[in-house]
């Protein structure tokens, strides 16, 4: 289809609009456009947004393809609306080289769903101890401006300090993973009244919020940029606000669970609540939730980590951390965001696409929706209600925290470059 008329959609969430898109490209918008030969997609109600831009997948390729491969694992971001996926470097082999970065990129380029941009390991096997590739990476056809150990935190401040000093000959960024190995040594869960009440080992807030602090006055000595992955706490929602209001070019995400889910679910022993950095309390979700909203946190960020059945299908103790996410990532934001009227959809459009399309490099995504400007777009039907069903995934995993939950909001339609890779709800 050369031609796409998407009428009656509410643009960003105002008011409604039709837009004309021919080939790659948005050709108009506007009322009464008329349709000629295109293709009509009847939109009425429904929201228009810019393509997500997730800054924090794992699509486990190469080796752990019985997770996830950038297949499976791009069909679930066209799914959930996304148009360009961030891809972590914990894979096997790690992704701290230039062939292993341009071995997921090009992947991503075959497959066609969304767009891939591998992330670069910080160090060399994420162990923390040499820096990695980052020059020859940044340099290679894929590209690589975000460098993470995610999974693993840079806890050497040298090292730090080091890939700081690095990625700014080029306008990169760190993108740290913040936990103090020597506080978090056996734990399962956060520290507090319930993992007390359990016996878990506790994983204490000050893990993250001591990283965090370290790493934001390192970047304001270097004069470089550094981003906070899944910023879990209340403690370290403050100091990152106390960052910005000091001028030091730190950007955060969150995740779509700390927005909604709590460290009480932990009581169940299902491994499903099992993630790093863990479920927190009440209060810290809520702190999110406004940090989220006055842009103290700038990015939702999916961290989808796809695990296969029996790495989560066991005793607590032993089971994997993380949940996937890019299939109801934006269902839980409405929800937690839109729906408590802490956001409206611009600012969806800002926290999903905008700014995390800045703040990886993204081009082509993350753009106004206007003529002229490329068509990755996701249409959504807010009005939608349905209990998360892991069956219907496109993700090869289904270690999501939501089954059975009912959520709002439904994914119609995602535009990668003017062609449907989701209509009507169903996969290209």
């Amino acid at each position: 289809m050369s031609k796409i008329l998407i009428r009656g959609a509410r643009v960003l969430g105002g008011e409604a609009q039709d837009v004309l898109i021919d080939g790659e490209t948005i050709a108009g918008v506007g009322t009464g456009l008329p349709a000629g030969d295109a293709t009509v997609v009847e939109a009425e109600g429904w929201i228009l947004l810019p393509g997500l831009v997730d800054l924090h997948t794992h699509l486990r390729e190469p080796g752990r393809e019985d997770s996830e491969t950038v297949l499976t694992g791009t069909r679930a971001a066209a799914s959930g609306g996304f148009t360009a996926v961030f891809a972590m470097a914990n894979t096997f082999p790690v992704a701290d080289t230039a062939g292993v970065v341009e071995q997921v990129y090009r992947l991503g380029q075959e497959h066609g769903y969304c767009d891939v941009q591998p992330i670069g390991a910080v160090t060399v096997g994420l162990e923390g101890r040499k820096l990695a590739e980052l020059g020859a990476m940044h340099e290679s056809a894929a590209g690589v401006t975000v460098f993470s150990d995610d999974g693993k935190c840079v806890d050497d401040a040298v090292i730090m300090r080091r890939a700081l000093e690095y990625v700014k000959a080029f306008g990169g960024v760190v993108a740290q993973h913040a936990q103090e190995p020597r506080l978090t040594e056996g734990a399962q869960m956060n520290e507090g009244v319930v993992s007390a009440e359990l016996g878990l080992g506790g994983w204490p807030a000050v893990a993250e919020e001591s990283i965090i602090a370290r790493d934001v006055l390192l970047a304001e000595h270097v004069g470089s940029r550094v981003h906070i992955c899944h910023l879990s706490t209340a403690g370290s929602v403050e100091i990152v606000r106390w960052a910005k209001s000091r001028g030091i070019d730190v950007t955060a995400e969150v995740t779509p669970h700390h927005l909604l889910l709590t460290d009480e679910l932990v009581r169940s022993y299902n491994p499903v609540y099992k993630v790093n950095p863990p479920l927190r309390t009440e209060r810290d979700v809520m702190a999110l939730r406004e940090a989220l909203a006055d842009g103290t946190i700038d990015i939702v960020a999916t961290d989808h980590a796809p695990h296969p059945h029996e790495d989560k299908d066991c005793e607590w103790a032993a089971a994997a951390m993380g949940m996937v996410g890019l299939e109801t990532a934006l269902s839980v934001v409405q929800h937690t965001m839109v729906d408590t009227g802490l956001l409206d959809w611009a600012g969806v459009a800002d926290r999903m696409s905008f700014a995390p399309a800045r703040i990886g490099r993204a081009t082509g995504h993350g753009r106004p929706v206007s003529a002229g400007e490329p068509a990755n777009l996701t249409l959504v039907d807010p009005a939608y209600r349905g209990a998360v069903d892991s069956a219907g995934f496109a993700s090869r995993s289904r270690n999501t925290p939501y089954e059975g939950r009912e959520l709002p909001g439904r994914v119609t339609h995602t535009f990668l470059r003017g062609r449907a890779t989701l209509m009507d709800g169903k996969l290209a």
